[in-house]
């Protein structure tokens, strides 16, 4: 992640579940992750997320449904955080970063890392690849292939950072202070 290190594995509920990630409890925790649904994952990993002294990331698994879950727990971030501004582009953004991942990478699990810093709100997700992403012209009429065309549009900065184990893709929203 640029300027902000990467996390490390802790022994918060998810972490070392990826089957990229050498774990000696992995693939059986990575079968109870699975096993949860999408209210259980947020019912654990609100709390976390909401954290701003927390600086790792939530595993989730990489599957279609997990789009809207990280969705969801983004925007109950973001509203417990006050940032109601950043609702909207938070919420499309972070879903756009996790289809994204779900589509292309090949990992079980994706990682999903919300930090807010003195003017800014950044919202990272992890995956197995060490493919980066590249910007495409979408075809006309197409139904695919404007994901990072959103999230160039709406964010105010974005990129991605390859990590020992696959890449981070991330985006910043500047948070416009009240006086």
């Amino acid at each position: 992640m640029a300027g902000w290190g990467e996390a490390d594995q802790s022994a918060h509920p998810g972490a070392g579940l990826a089957g990229d990630v050498p774990s000696e409890s992995g693939p059986l925790a990575l079968a109870a992750l699975e096993r949860l649904s999408s209210e259980e994952l947020e019912q654990v990993y609100f709390g976390r997320l909401c954290d701003p002294a927390e600086s790792d990331e939530v595993r989730l698994p990489s599957r279609p449904q997990s789009a809207s879950l990280a969705r969801r727990l983004v925007l109950s971030v973001l509203q417990s955080w006050e940032l109601h501004q950043l609702l909207e582009a938070g919420e499309l953004l972070t879903g756009e970063l996790i289809a994204n991942a779900v589509k292309h990478a090949c990992g079980r699990t994706i990682g999903l890392q919300v930090q807010r810093r003195p003017g800014w709100l950044r919202v990272e997700v992890r995956d197995s690849s060490r493919a980066l992403p590249c910007l495409i012209v979408a075809e006309p009429g197409g139904l695919t292939g404007r994901g990072l065309m959103v999230v160039d549009e709406l964010s105010d900065r974005w990129g991605a950072d390859l990590l020992p184990r696959g890449k981070s893709v991330w985006f910043e929203l500047r948070i416009r202070e009240r006086a």
